[in-house]
């Protein structure tokens, strides 16, 4: 029996989700198929919340450099920790590549360097 390639989109919890069969034919195709889908789900998953820390460090930046206070220095110190602790485990599990997480974390370092 061969598998129909079929696309069906369903929204789950506001999220598009697409749930895709494939064309594989023998069992182990297939659990790869599923496997790689799962993969690339977590993958996605990982790199949505580095990008999300990066944009609230960034955030945090901005407003000490605005305001330089004890409370914002201690907010941003909070927020690189935060980013710096994603990315590295995006990196140890092997969703980003060790050079891409070196150079995330350096544009983080960098962006608080000329204030500090």
């Amino acid at each position: 029996m061969d598998a129909i390639l079929v696309n069906l989109v369903v929204c789950v919890h506001n999220y598009i989700v697409f749930l895709e069969l494939t064309v594989a034919n023998t069992k182990s195709a297939l659990k790869r198929a599923q496997i790689a889908e799962r993969n690339r789900l977590r993958n996605k998953a990982y790199k949505s919340a580095v990008k999300t820390l990066m944009k609230k460090y960034f955030a945090a930046v901005e407003v000490y450099t605005a305001n330089p206070t004890p409370e914002s220095k201690q907010a941003v110190e909070e927020r690189i920790s935060e980013a710096y602790s994603k990315i590295d485990k995006a990196v140890k599990r092997g969703v980003l590549h060790p050079n891409t997480g070196a150079r995330k974390k350096s544009r983080l370092a960098h962006k608080l360097k000329p204030t500090g």
